[in-house]
């Protein structure tokens, strides 16, 4: 999926929003991932495979701190490793400050002799990539058992994440778990006797959302927020 929305955005030049939507109608709920689920009868039997907590039992049982740091699946400490490569990658790499570059000015980036087309292409996948295990988590961590639409939407909140994480990696990290904690949060009061309309926390995460990219729309919340400024601008290399 990621490889199609480079071609449409990269070389096609479509627009990378109606391309995002386009291929997620098509490849989530309601498309080839219900297709695919009902053909094999994926919701009839729980995952033959899924994550555990692994670490020993004396951690995960530790006060506070057990639960939160220790009783994990591999996944959850995966990520971690992730964030703080991306963010060694985006700052100390040569590899990464060309990133940067072609984010914020392709054209200057193509006059250095790098190639712009590779680089977006080859970190869309990449992305692309890492979402796929994102989606996973959902089916063989959280919920090891195939549902139709599992994830209810929640690869949209990765949007309002970066935003407001002023696009640095450390800061989305903080970002995921303060959204979760809201879509956990009526579970948890609801289990020490208070109750709560738990549709009024889970759609917090998506409303925040949709104020993220009314923020953004215009060019001046996009530099003040620290967009790159040629995010989402298809790049045409002028012939010399």
């Amino acid at each position: 999926m990621a490889l199609i929305h480079s071609f449409l955005v990269i070389t096609l030049r479509a627009n990378q929003i109606v391309s995002g939507l386009a291929l997620t109608i098509f490849a989530g709920a309601g498309g080839l991932s219900s297709y695919l689920g009902g053909v094999l009868n994926l919701a009839d039997a729980p995952a033959r495979h899924q994550f555990n907590a692994f670490l020993p039992a004396g951690l995960r049982h530790a006060q506070i701190v057990g639960p939160i740091l220790f009783d994990q699946t591999a996944l959850v400490y995966v990520s971690w490793v992730f964030v703080a490569l991306a963010m060694l990658y985006l700052t100390r790499t040569r590899l990464g400050l060309n990133v940067r570059a072609v984010g914020e000015s392709p054209e200057a980036a193509d006059a250095m002799g790098i190639n712009v087309t590779a680089y977006r292409y080859a970190h869309t996948i990449a992305g692309g990539a890492l979402a796929g295990i994102g989606g996973a988590a959902f089916s063989l961590a959280i919920t090891p058992q195939w549902v139709d639409g599992l994830t209810e939407g929640a690869g949209w909140i990765a949007i309002a994440l970066v935003i407001f994480a002023f696009w640095r990696p450390g800061l989305c990290l903080l970002g995921a778990y303060f959204f979760g904690a809201f879509a956990g949060l009526p579970f948890t009061l609801q289990s020490r006797g208070v109750t709560i309309v738990p549709e009024l926390f889970q759609a917090l995460p998506y409303v925040m959302t949709v104020l993220a990219l009314v923020l953004v729309s215009s060019a001046g919340a996009r530099r003040h927020l620290g967009a790159p400024s040629a995010l989402g601008i298809p790049h045409v290399r002028e012939e010399r």
